[in-house]
């Protein structure tokens, strides 16, 4: 019975993140499809009607759970950092924080499964609701670091097509072809907004509110400042790129300083006792059986 129930969470916490994938990001059923039928040999059926239930299922859950409006605000803006802007893509992570705290719950209270009190039950509920909050915070956290790693590269192309006689549109529009990743998704986006009608500054301000870092703050805002102050973009930008640049490997440097000092738990905690035993454990025998010889 103890194997039980790390295989019914691992299975349904794997159906929740498979359907919630599914449902909050564009295409990634057909990734799933491709996936497995590159790994079993086999074409795999279109068909996810299964996939499409549980998706239903979290959405009248996330309908049914009490919602606040501030609440939702920040929810909607933490999706959004992390890369889901689907509509209902707050609707599905709401069923998922509710379907992962009822099934931990349901797991832990179960008496033939695992055999704890309702106080602790409620605790493993309360930790169920939290888990899919926090995995969205270092998914956004994570997408954060791969804007801010690749805005000096952006910076790099605007700087060349400005220099180059294309104005500040059309260098966005290179940008965006050229780039991989959130950064040229965010830019594409903008353009997109800029072409049913926004400004400008406005699409831009926009991508800043769906991917706010320090690094892209910084060069919305430059442009913004350059626009209307009629300074030159293509000298603002280089100068903007420089700088981050000295940041990037700033931080570089301190992450280089910090890494002995997170080394040092594991070394004396777990690799330096595996080294005595190897190496005195032999010496520590042939002692003792010395000392057992001289009795």
């Amino acid at each position: 019975m103890t194997i039980i129930l790390p295989l019914l969470a691992f299975a349904f916490v794997s159906l929740l993140v498979t359907a919630g994938a599914m449902a909050l990001t564009p295409g990634y059923a057909a990734v799933i499809r491709r996936r497995l039928g590159e790994v079993s040999g086999k074409p795999v059926r279109s068909g996810s009607e299964n996939v499409d239930k549980v998706v239903d299922t979290l959405k009248r859950i996330g309908n049914a759970v009490p919602k606040s409006p501030s609440e939702m605000s920040k929810l909607q803006l933490r999706l959004v950092h992390a890369g889901f802007r689907r509509q209902d893509a707050i609707v599905v992570f709401l069923g998922i924080r509710a379907g992962c705290a009822l099934a931990v719950f349901a797991v832990m209270a179960a008496p033939f499964l695992f055999r704890a009190t309702i106080p602790m039950a409620l605790g493993g509920a309360g930790f169920g609701y939290l888990l899919p909050g926090i995995v969205l915070a270092r998914m956004a956290k994570r997408r954060q670091h791969r804007i801010r790693l690749a805005t000096p590269d952006a910076l790099d192309l605007l700087v060349v097509s400005v220099e180059a006689g294309l104005g500040l549109s059309s260098s966005l529009q290179v940008a965006a072809e050229r780039l991989r990743g959130p950064l040229g998704e965010e830019m594409r986006l903008a353009l997109q907004e800029q072409s049913l009608g926004l400004q400008t500054t406005e699409a831009l301000r926009n991508m800043l509110t769906r991917a706010d870092t320090p690094a892209l703050r910084a060069f919305v805002r430059s442009i913004v400042q350059g626009e209307s102050l009629g300074v030159s973009t293509g000298e603002i930008m280089r100068n903007l790129a420089r700088d981050m640049r000295k940041r990037r490997r700033a931080a570089a440097e301190e992450r280089a300083q910090k890494a002995p000092v997170k080394v040092l738990f594991p070394l004396v905690f777990l690799i330096f006792p595996a080294m005595f035993v190897v190496l005195l454990g032999p010496a520590i025998f042939q002692f003792i059986e010395g000392l057992s010889g001289t009795r």
